[in-house]
């Protein structure tokens, strides 16, 4: 089978982000990047397909800039065979991102048995480059899944869905799937495992040699800032008795003139 894995490039949680000059995007420069979290269960689920189909490869894809490939040489690090970095701005639209990852399958020569993805990167938050991709290279497409099974070329997968149900859906490959936590638990790259990955090929491409360019974007972010800060909190004095039903009246007057909670 030939597997590809969608991922990104996402800062990590303790970063304290600040918008950028421009307010198009945040500061870059000094941020720690990660693997997105959640594709991190993509490559595990990969990385255990690949296991259980002899002669299977996994190759990972990203689109980002160069200026650091953590994501991907940590992929390879647990396992994936090669890599595709789609060289790009980190900011592009969950449409720009799904037809550059197109562009890379069809670049790669490789037909695409099956194809995985986070449901979410946890710094946008859109949950659309999974769905976007199955539509643009016609396949079926299932997200927010916590189980696979596979028998031949048949996959049978368990979907979340509100309220704590289950959904079971069959699908044939090719098939996208996008994965939620639970589905496995993501192994750890060992020190063997990174020092192979320093020699496992990672091909990088351009926005034109995939066949995109900017002018395809549907979305550009503008005006980036951080929210306003919150003004210092109210301290009252209750310890005396006598005080403390003129207390309880002015805090629930504040919170029904100031916060309106009530």
């Amino acid at each position: 089978m030939n597997i590809f894995v969608c991922v990104k490039q996402v800062p990590d949680t303790e970063t304290k982000v600040q918008p950028n000059g421009d307010g198009t995007f945040i500061e870059t420069s000094s941020i720690k990047w990660i693997m997105n979290p959640y594709d991190e269960f993509a490559v595990e689920q990969a990385l255990l397909v690949k296991a259980a189909n002899a002669g299977s490869t996994v190759t990972v894809l990203r689109v980002g800039g160069v200026k650091d490939t953590e994501a991907l040489r940590t992929a390879m690090a647990m396992g994936a065979d090669d890599a595709i970095l789609v060289d790009a701005e980190d900011n592009l639209d969950s449409y720009t991102i799904a037809k550059s990852l197109k562009g890379a399958i069809d670049k790669s020569g490789k037909s695409a048995d099956l194809i995985l993805c986070g449901k979410q990167a946890i710094d946008d938050d859109c949950l659309q480059v999974p769905q976007v991709l199955a539509t643009m290279m016609e396949l079926p497409s299932v997200s927010v899944i916590v189980g696979f099974e596979q028998a031949g070329d048949t996959v049978t997968v368990k979907r979340e869905i509100e309220g704590g149900a289950l959904e079971i859906y069959e699908v044939k490959t090719p098939v996208v799937l996008a994965t939620n936590k639970g589905i496995n638990t993501p192994r750890y790259a060992s020190l063997p495992g990174i020092m192979k990955a320093k020699r496992k090929p990672m091909q990088q491409l351009s926005l034109a040699d995939v066949g995109v360019s900017l002018e395809d974007r549907r979305v550009v972010y503008s005006d980036f800032s951080l929210p306003p800060e919150k003004p210092a909190g109210k301290k009252f004095d209750a310890m005396d008795d006598a005080a403390a039903a003129g207390v309880v009246a002015e805090v629930v007057g504040l919170l029904r003139t100031e916060a309106k909670v009530l």
